[in-house]
């Protein structure tokens, strides 16, 4: 079975980019596209068949970002 693992609670797509631009230390500025207005602008992972197999996340998003971003950065060029 293919199994979605997710954090399990609404984001939008500004909050996720801007912990991503956070963990990696991007001061830049983010520009959204406003004219596509049927773009997703929320994300929210369905993680209710993990949640039935008892599963539940014990890190935040924030967490598993700088987590990815720590390992990519130890391991990424190999």
């Amino acid at each position: 079975d293919v199994v979605n693992v997710g954090w399990g609670q609404d984001v939008t797509v500004r909050e996720l980019a801007e912990i991503v631009c956070d963990v990696v230390g991007f001061s830049g500025d983010l520009e959204f596209d406003h004219s596509k207005p049927d773009g997703v602008p929320r994300k929210l992972l369905d993680v209710s068949k993990l949640g039935k197999l008892g599963w539940r996340p014990r890190i935040s998003l924030r967490e598993g970002i700088r987590s990815t971003y720590d390992w990519f950065l130890k391991e990424g060029d190999r």
